[in-house]
């Protein structure tokens, strides 16, 4: 009887052993899950004032695709591009194409545009007078000192009947000695961008780029006379030659200027920057 009993249980092990392998073969595997999308981080350099903002508007939206962008931005503007050039970023937002062609030649760049994002209308600032018909023979003016915006900033005077510039002026590239006509005898002083905020005090007017503005809390819509939606000096996300066609430049580029961002500059900036898309 008791061999009888150990047969019985070793019948129902091995039964059950072989039950549960036939379960085990016949269960199925649960599916492999997919290898997580390894995310790019992409270094944009940038001015502060609106260009920081607005790309760090939009790094929760590039998170999502699996893009970290790091914005990165430097005390001096100037070194934007050198930076772009020796591959420390791997884009930059802070300059138009006539700055861009003013200084790519001597320096040697190849830089492409990969996208068209916003104006900041250069405007004419001043503490001392309300109107430009206040203006007095004589008047001090300070202006950019560097090619691009310095004609910018004497077209706009021209524009608004101050003086006129020699005919065939045209090259980005004319400073004070081409004015043919300055009937009230303006005086021009030549300031580094960043300074003409400064500046102020001590002359009566600027003709001053919007985001040196912004940063030092100035109310644009208190500059006596500006560009309008028109200027061909739209700011730029440029990239070396060849990388406007790498994925993740392209995702940046097309919600850089997506309706979500044009509504984030309108609502934030309102006169001071204007979406060029």
């Amino acid at each position: 009887m008791v061999f009888k009993a150990v047969l019985a249980i070793i019948s129902v092990i091995f039964a059950g052993s072989v039950f549960a392998g036939c379960s085990s073969g016949n269960k199925a595997q649960p599916a492999a899950q997919p290898a997580a999308k390894q995310e790019v981080t992409v270094k944009v350099g940038a001015a502060v004032v609106p260009h920081a903002e607005i790309l760090n508007f939009i790094k929760p939206k590039l998170k999502q695709e699996g893009i970290n962008l790091e914005v990165v931005v430097l005390d001096d503007e100037a070194q934007l591009n050198p930076a772009l050039q020796n591959k420390q970023i791997d884009a930059n937002y802070f300059q138009h194409i006539p700055y861009y062609e003013s200084v790519a030649k001597e320096k040697g760049y190849s830089f492409t545009v990969a996208a068209k994002v916003h104006v900041e209308p250069i405007g004419f600032y001043s503490q001392k007078i309300k109107s430009k018909e206040e203006l007095k023979d004589g008047a001090t003016i300070a202006i950019p000192n560097n090619p691009s915006n310095e004609f910018r900033a004497l077209v706009l005077l021209q524009a608004n009947g101050l003086i006129k510039l020699k005919d065939g002026v045209a090259n980005f590239s004319a400073t004070p000695r081409d004015i043919a006509d300055n009937p009230k005898k303006l005086k021009f002083v030549e300031v580094d961008s960043a300074q003409l905020t400064r500046s102020l005090p001590d002359v009566d007017g600027a003709i001053i780029n919007t985001n040196f503005v912004l940063e030092a809390k100035i109310d644009p819509k208190s500059a006596l006379f500006r560009e309008d939606a028109n200027s061909p000096y739209a700011n730029n996300l440029f990239v070396r030659t060849g990388d406007e066609s790498r994925p993740e430049i392209k995702k940046i580029a097309e919600i850089l200027t997506s309706p979500d961002v044009k509504k984030f500059i309108q609502d934030k900036y309102g006169v001071a920057v204007v979406p060029a898309f």
